[in-house]
């Protein structure tokens, strides 16, 4: 057994028995290779990340593999989730020298930490076009014993590279206006897949950043026929309606799979994650809030219902993931024969239910390929509504099969769950939790997303009230203290000023608010570039890397930038606060103009260069008018921020008298209402 049985990651556990004496990061490992004067083999992946599994099984479980990494390297594994930094330096070094990045990732460097030699996915033995993980072994050991020199200039090279590619310039440009949005919607409209929704071809990912950029656009003209040609909206729920029909949505359980490897949303990478779920509900709930149609509602409650189920730890916060494998197969959990689903619900509903999600005898998914299967496949479906889409609603003879078949799949062996607390993931999910209650009406998911703050706040925080990345417990013990350790990054702590700020305004409790704001003063303090703009992704106070990095552009979750530039102006709208505006503002010259350029990267940016254009529009209800209240959180309204219940330091009170609520938007404020009729006509642009 290696070093990595006591680690928080389950992905760094998943290694614990590995025959490589793998050590985890930290100057411990790097001192051993400076002592033993070898290279560090840096192994980078994720607990749900199939390829991950493939190279552990084929080369890092193997006896003579281990043999070799053991003689000539001092190895690291790196769970990315718990380490994006380190991810992020490493992954700049493996795009920067091969053209491509993924996970797993592989790096060689010297023991100072500069990187070399960068790849991913290595097969034990060579294939046409890919090097054998061995042969790539002895090379690099070949290379730094005979031509050392060579290899420490191409490393001091490649780490100046880094420095300067990570260290975002000081913006010198004022913040953009409308203008960079509207172009960016257009770019997301020119490349919309009109036939299949989402963007681009196979692998397609779900790109929820996108889908509420053009919801937003579709906002301004609500009710306004004249005003829009529908095309933002028909994107955005043309996008919605195909992953909602597709294998990539689990319409027995709920939630979402990671992406879809062909181009219609049919095979799913099968992988689960909260961050999908957390980012995927909100695009779903404003589409339903916007729209009014069910199926968009109903998928809100299943995936909210999926994650409070199976991702939700007994005392409040989430976990990170499920796997994509399950009985040493992807993909077994949720596939289903013909024969499976006749023993499931008998000869007759089984027709029917078999009709409804696309069951045939030749099936459609066979493991371990790329592509669906033709006719004279294993004879698996995965189960879909692609020969309907749009049409998701269930009869009540389907609900019932759903349920039963459900019930029939809980006997199945479940996929492997990765249950580390992560406290990105978590404030992601807290804001679209808070938000979704809010505008439902849900009590249930209230209280969970009250229960979600409390368990960050009680056990993501050191002892000295510093914000920690990621926590590990007993999965099933709602007392479990388990372990938090790493100090957070600057994503962890945009995350969540904007899962407290979304809490304060679902609860109408002022406490929330203080989180927010002491959260949002340590993200300045700490992460705020002071001699250019934005944030780093450390803090002042974190371990030196070989650069500092910042995160810029949105990827599978908002950048840390994006998201702080996002969270400071909505809490800064409800603070009165100038620095929370100024550091947005930062981050918005910095970025802003790339969005237009380049929307898929820069879409959550984007929502904020919109926010700022526009304006916030500020209510403060005083009080607990839940009539009133009801009457703002019940529409979606994307530039607004809500004041209600306990009053707490912000200009927002002053003056105001419960009972009553006002309206106030670019410096100008409605007159003070009582009836819920006016505030309507008052939130919709009528005057009163």
């Amino acid at each position: 057994m290696n070093r990595l049985a006591d680690q928080t990651s389950p992905y760094l556990r998943q290694h614990a028995e590995n025959p490589v004496d793998w050590w985890p990061w930290g100057d411990e490992a790097f001192a051993e290779a400076r002592r033993r004067d070898v290279p560090v083999l840096l192994s980078v992946g994720y607990s749900a990340c199939h390829w991950c599994h493939v190279m552990a099984h084929e080369s890092f479980e193997d006896d003579e593999v281990a043999a070799v990494v053991n003689e000539l390297f001092v190895s690291i594994k790196v769970d990315r989730e718990e380490r994006p930094d380190v991810d992020a330096v490493y992954m700049e070094a493996t795009q920067a020298m091969t053209g491509a990045g993924g996970w797993p990732m592989t790096v060689f460097m010297t023991p100072e930490g500069e990187p070399f030699f960068c790849g991913t996915y290595f097969p034990r033995e060579k294939r046409p076009g890919m090097p054998g993980f061995l042969d790539v072994c002895r090379a690099i050991d070949d290379a730094w014993t005979n031509r050392r020199a060579e290899v420490v200039e191409q490393g001091g090279k490649l780490a100046e590279h880094l420095r300067q590619t990570l260290a975002a310039a000081p913006g010198s440009r004022p913040v953009p206006g409308a203008e960079v949005v509207d172009a960016a919607v257009a770019g997301l409209i020119g490349a919309h897949d009109e036939a299949r929704g989402g963007f681009g071809g196979a692998p397609k990912f779900p790109q929820p950043a996108s889908v509420e950029l053009l919801l937003r656009a579709a906002s301004r003209h609500a009710g306004d026929l004249e005003g829009d040609d529908g095309t933002a909206l028909r994107a955005a729920t043309t996008t919605l309606d195909h992953m909602a029909a597709g294998g990539i949505y689990d319409h027995l359980g709920g939630g979402f799979a990671r992406y879809s490897v062909d181009a219609r949303w049919l095979v799913p990478h099968f992988e689960k994650m909260l961050y999908d779920q957390a980012l995927l509900i909100r695009s779903y709930l404003h589409a339903w809030q916007l729209t009014g149609a069910p199926r968009h509602r109903q998928v809100v409650d299943e995936t909210i219902t999926y994650v409070l189920r199976d991702l939700r730890h007994p005392a409040g916060g989430f976990f990170s993931a499920e796997d994509a494998d399950s009985e040493g197969e992807e993909g077994r959990f949720y596939v289903w024969t013909p024969d499976e689903v006749r023993s499931a619900l008998g000869p007759d509903e089984a027709v029917s239910a078999m009709e409804w999600w696309g069951v045939t005898e030749e099936g459609n998914f066979t493991a371990g390929e790329a592509q669906p299967s033709g006719p004279g496949g294993a004879g698996r479906t995965i189960l879909n509504r692609l020969h309907a889409v749009g049409r998701i609603e269930r009869p009540p003879l389907i609900q019932d099969c759903r349920l039963r078949l459900f019930d029939a799949r809980g006997e199945r062996v479940r996929p492997g769950l990765d249950d580390k607390v992560l406290t990105e993931w978590n404030g992601l999910m807290l804001a679209t939790l808070a938000e979704a209650a809010a505008a439902t009406g849900n009590r249930a998911w209230l209280e969970a997303a009250v229960q979600a703050g409390e368990f960050l706040c009680l056990r993501m925080r050191s002892a000295d009230g510093r914000w920690l990345r990621s926590w590990q417990g007993d999965p099933t013990d709602p007392e479990a203290t388990g372990r938090a350790h790493q100090p957070a990054f600057a994503a962890d702590h945009a995350a969540l000023v904007d899962g407290f700020t979304r809490l304060a305004e679902a609860t109408g409790q002022a406490r929330w608010m203080a989180v927010a704001r002491a959260t949002a003063d340590v993200l300045l303090a700490l992460f705020r570039d002071t001699e250019g703009s934005g944030f780093f992704t450390t803090g002042a106070d974190a371990e030196a890397l070989v650069a500092r990095p910042k995160d810029l552009q949105d990827g599978a979750t908002p950048s840390a930038n994006s998201n702080a530039a996002w969270a400071l102006l909505r809490l800064a709208a409800l603070t009165g606060e100038r620095a929370y505006r100024d550091a947005a503002e930062e981050v918005l010259a910095l970025l802003g103009p790339l969005a237009g350029e380049h929307p898929l990267a820069f879409a959550h940016l984007a929502a904020g260069v919109d926010l700022h254009a526009r304006g916030s529009t500020e209510v403060v209800i005083p009080g607990s008018s839940l009539d009133l209240v009801g009457t703002v959180q019940q529409r979606w309204l994307p530039d607004a921020v809500l004041a209600w219940g306990e009053p707490y330091p912000s200009p927002l009170w002053e003056g105001r008298t419960e009972g009553h609520a006002y309206v106030c938007q670019g410096y100008s404020c409605r007159l003070p209402t009582t009836d819920p009729a006016v505030l309507t006509d008052q939130l919709t642009g009528s005057t009163h």
